[in-house]
C-alpha cells in the first residue's frame, strides 16, 4: 500500500508493508518524498522500457546513493539483478561495509561516469550483496543514533570552546564508523575532541569540514519561493554566484532578499543570467543621459526584453519610453555635438488598447462564482433615494393617521381604573370602546361582548335546558 505523502506510490519504511511482507522504498518516515526521501536526486531511467538485444551484455557499474547528496559508483562483480531503490551492501573506503540505495543502473551509468569525468576502469569498489534483514536492522539502529550523537558531540565541542558547528552525523551501515560534518571559519584543532568522542561513542570517527552550501543541502529546508531548496533536491554542483548577476537582471541589491538559507547568494540567480546577457547585447552602455533642446534627459529604467529605455527630464514626473534604435541614433548625434529635439513631442505615450474579454460562462453548463454578488449589487443600485418632497408628504400622512390613535390613548388614560375593572374590560376592550359608534345608534362591540353570555343563558332556559 502506498504512503499518503509519497507521490511515487511507495510506502513509508516503518509501518506500511506490501502484500509480500517486504517494506517498499518510500519517504523514510520523514513525511515528505523530497528531503532525504525516495525522490531525492533521482535520475529518470528513460531506457527502462526499451527492449534490449539478446546478445547485449549489461554495464556492470552501478550508481549508489547514500545519505545527503553523496553518490558513488560500484562494480557489480556477481552480476546481481538490481533495480532502482533497492538497498545493497557495498565496499566502503575503510573496513567493514556500508548500506546504500541503488540510484541508477544500465547504460545511463556510463553517461554519468562521462559527466563526472570518471573512467570505468578507475572504479574499484564492489557491491557485496543485496541487503538482508539483519543488515537493514543494523542500518536502522545506526541511523537512530545519529541525532543523539550529534547533540552530544556539540556539547563536547562547547566544553572545549571550539569555534565550529557540527551540522550532521552519518553512521556507516555496519555501525562501526561515524562521519561528523562541521562548518567553521578557519582551521580547528579538534584532536582533543576526537579523543573524547571516541571514548564516549566507542566507534571510529572521521571529521569532515564542509561549506555553507553543502550544509544547507544536507539539512534541507524551504526557500523564499515556497519550494524545497534546489541543493537538497536536484542540484549537485555549486557554481559561484556574484552580485553582478543581480545587477544584470535589474534586481535590488538587498542582501536579505538575495541571500538563501545558507547565508550566501541564491543559486537561482544564475538560472536566467544567460538569457539576460543575450538580451543586453543589443542595448548600448553609455546612454545614461541625452542632451536635448529642452534640457538633459536622464535614464531611469531599462526594459531589457522589450528593448525600451525610459528617460525623464529633471523635475518632471512623467517618463518617456524610447526604443533602443532611436536611443542609438540620439547617442550618435550627441557624440557629434548635436542636440536632439524634444523627446515628449517625439514620443507621446500611445493609448493602450484594452484587451477584448470574451464571456465564456455557461457555455458548457458552468456558472460564475460571482453571479450572486453581481445581482446583489444591481438590487442595491436600483433602490434610488427618495426626493425631499416625497419624504415630506409621507411624514404628513403618517402624522394625520396617528392623530386619532393618540387621542384614544389619552382618553383611555383619563378613564378611571375602577370603572374598567368593574366592567371586566381588557386592554383590548378599551381600544374597542375608544372607537366611535355607528351612525344608526347601534350598541358598540364592547356592550355586545358583555351581554353575549346572558343572551345564551336565556335561550337555554327557554328551551328547558340548564344554564351552562
Amino acid at each position: 500500500m502506498g504512503c499518503g505523502s509519497c507521490s511515487s506510490g511507495g510506502g513509508c519504511s516503518s509501518g506500511s508493508t506490501t502484500t509480500e511482507g517486504k517494506a517498499p522504498a518510500g519517504c523514510q518516515d520523514n513525511g515528505s518524498c523530497m528531503t532525504s526521501g525516495c525522490n531525492k536526486l533521482d535520475v529518470y531511467d528513460w531506457l527502462s522500457d526499451m527492449d534490449l538485444p539478446s546478445n547485449y551484455k549489461p554495464f556492470n557499474v552501478v550508481e549508489v546513493r547514500f545519505k545527503g547528496s553523496r553518490k558513488d559508483f560500484f562494480i557489480n562483480t556477481d552480476n546481481l539483478y538490481l533495480e532502482m531503490g533497492e538497498m545493497v551492501a557495498v565496499e566502503p573506503s575503510t573496513g567493514g561495509y556500508d548500506i546504500g540505495h541503488v540510484s541508477l543502473t544500465g547504460e545511463l551509468v556510463r553517461l554519468q561516469l562521462k559527466k563526472n569525468n570518471v573512467k570505468a576502469d578507475a572504479v574499484e569498489k564492489k557491491i557485496y550483496r543485496k541487503a538482508n534483514e539483519s543488515d537493514i536492522a543494523k542500518y536502522n539502529a545506526a541511523k537512530d543514533l545519529e541525532w543523539e550523537t550529534m547533540h552530544r558531540a556539540r556539547n563536547l565541542a562547547l566544553e572545549l570552546n571550539l569555534s565550529m558547528k557540527i551540522s550532521d552525523v552519518d553512521y556507516q551501515g555496519d555501525k562501526t564508523k561515524a562521519t561528523f560534518y562541521y562548518t567553521a571559519d578557519g582551521r580547528v584543532d579538534f584532536r582533543e575532541l576526537i579523543k573524547r568522542m571516541a571514548e564516549s561513542f566507542r566507534i571510529r570517527i572521521e571529521m569532515r569540514q564542509i561549506g555553507m552550501r553543502q550544509e544547507a543541502s544536507r539539512l534541507g529546508g524551504l526557500g523564499s519561493c515556497g519550494r524545497e531548496l534546489c541543493c537538497s533536491t536536484w542540484l549537485t554542483d555549486f557554481k559561484t554566484v556574484s552580485t553582478s548577476a543581480a545587477r544584470y537582471q535589474n534586481l535590488s541589491l538587498n542582501t536579505l532578499k538575495l541571500a538563501g538559507q545558507c547565508g550566501k547568494l541564491k543559486c537561482c540567480l544564475n538560472y536566467e543570467l544567460d538569457s539576460y546577457m543575450d538580451a543586453l547585447r543589443d542595448i548600448p552602455n553609455n546612454v545614461d543621459r541625452l542632451d536635448t533642446e529642452v534640457g538633459t534627459a536622464y535614464l531611469q529604467k531599462t526594459d531589457i526584453f522589450k528593448k525600451i529605455l525610459w528617460y525623464s527630464y529633471t523635475g518632471a514626473e512623467s517618463w518617456i519610453p524610447i526604443p533602443v534604435e532611436k536611443v542609438k541614433e540620439y547617442a550618435a548625434l550627441n557624440k557629434e555635438g548635436k542636440k536632439v529635439g524634444d523627446l515628449i513631442a517625439s514620443f507621446q505615450p500611445e493609448e493602450v488598447e484594452k484587451p477584448v474579454s470574451f464571456d465564456y460562462e455557461n457555455v458548457v453548463g458552468q456558472d460564475s462564482l460571482t453571479r450572486l454578488d453581481e445581482q446583489n449589487k444591481r438590487k442595491k443600485r436600483s433602490k434610488k433615494p427618495r426626493s425631499k418632497k416625497d419624504a415630506q408628504g409621507s411624514t404628513e400622512n403618517k402624522s394625520s393617521e396617528n392623530k386619532p390613535a393618540a387621542a384614544n390613548k389619552d382618553q383611555n388614560r383619563n378613564r378611571p381604573a375602577r370603572q374598567n375593572r368593574a366592567r371586566g374590560a381588557k386592554p383590548s376592550d378599551n381600544k374597542e370602546a375608544a372607537k366611535p359608534a355607528t351612525e344608526g345608534g347601534a350598541p358598540n362591540k364592547r356592550r355586545n361582548n358583555r351581554n353575549r353570555n346572558r343572551n345564551r343563558g336565556n335561550e337555554g332556559n327557554s328551551k328547558g335546558q340548564p344554564n351552562a
